[in-house]
C-alpha cells in the first residue's frame, strides 16, 4: 500500500508450510472488499495474493509484527497474529482498532516508547519512494525492530542500491501485485525466505533479474513528492 498527503506523510525465515490457500487469501479480500483506495493517500492495495504471501510471512515468523503504512496486510493476519502486531498509519479510519497507531513519516522518531525495538518483524510500504521518504522510514523502521528481528520492504528495482545501505535489505525474486499501480514494485529483506524466492505468477513468468535493465530516467522515478522530479 502507499499513501500519504504531502507535505504530511501518509496515513496507508525461511518458509513454513503456507496456511491453506483459502485461508490466508480470506482475510485479504475481506479488506479488499470492504476497503476503497483513496487516492488523496496515494493508496494502492496489494493483491488477495500478495496480501497472504505477506501475512504469511508475519505469521511464519512467530512473534510480534509492526505493519507500517501497510493495512491491508496487518488487516488480513489471522486473529492470533493481530492480537500481537500493531499497524502504524496516517490513515485515521482505522483508529478504532486496538492495534493501531496513528504514524507520520514526517516525524519518524515520533513512536511511542513502549515500541521501541519491540517486534520480531517489521514490514514496510511506503506512500513514495525517494530517498528523502526512505530515510525517514528507516528511522522508524530501526526503532521498532527487535535486535535480530526480520524486515521486509517494497519499492522499486532502482532502489536496490539504497534499500542495501539503509537497511540491510536486499531484493527477492517475488514481487508483489499491486493491480492499480502501473509500474512495478519489488520485495526486500534481510532474511531467506523460501516463499519469496519463487516467482509470483500475478506478476512474472521468467526471473526479471535477468532482464536487461532500462537507463535510469523520469519515467522511473514515479510517486514523486511535489517538486522532487
Amino acid at each position: 500500500l502507499k499513501g500519504a498527503p504531502a507535505p504530511s506523510a501518509r496515513d496507508p525465515a525461511g518458509a513454513r508450510s503456507p496456511r491453506p490457500a483459502s485461508a490466508a487469501m480470506a482475510g485479504g479480500r475481506g479488506f479488499l472488499d470492504s476497503t476503497s483506495e483513496r487516492s488523496d493517500l496515494n493508496q494502492y492495495w496489494f493483491s488477495e495474493a500478495t496480501i497472504a504471501a505477506f501475512a504469511d510471512e508475519v505469521a511464519d515468523c512467530g512473534g510480534s509484527a509492526a505493519l507500517v503504512s501497510s493495512p491491508s496486510v496487518y488487516f488480513s493476519l489471522p486473529e492470533a497474529v493481530r492480537q500481537r502486531s500493531k499497524v502504524l498509519d496516517y490513515d485515521r479510519q482505522w483508529e478504532g482498532d486496538p492495534g493501531f497507531v496513528f504514524y507520520d513519516f514526517n516525524a519518524p522518531a515520533d513512536v511511542p516508547a513502549g515500541l521501541h525495538n519491540a517486534f520480531d518483524f517489521v514490514l514496510v510500504d511506503p506512500p513514495f519512494i525517494t530517498s528523502e521518504v526512505w530515510a525517514k522510514y528507516a528511522t522508524t523502521t530501526r526503532l521498532l525492530l527487535r535486535e535480530g528481528g526480520r524486515v521486509l520492504c517494497t519499492t522499486i528495482a532502482e532502489n536496490a542500491p539504497m534499500m542495501r545501505e539503509m537497511l540491510g535489505v536486499g531484493p527477492a525474486l517475488f514481487r508483489p501485485s499491486i493491480p492499480n499501480l502501473v509500474y512495478q514494485y519489488s520485495v526486500y529483506t534481510n532474511y531467506a525466505s523460501d516463499r519469496l524466492a519463487q516467482l509470483n505468477p500475478e506478476v512474472d513468468s521468467e526471473d526479471w533479474r535477468l532482464r536487461p535493465k532500462e537507463p535510469a530516467g523520469e519515467a522511473s522515478l514515479p510517486n514523486l513528492l511535489p517538486g522532487e522530479a
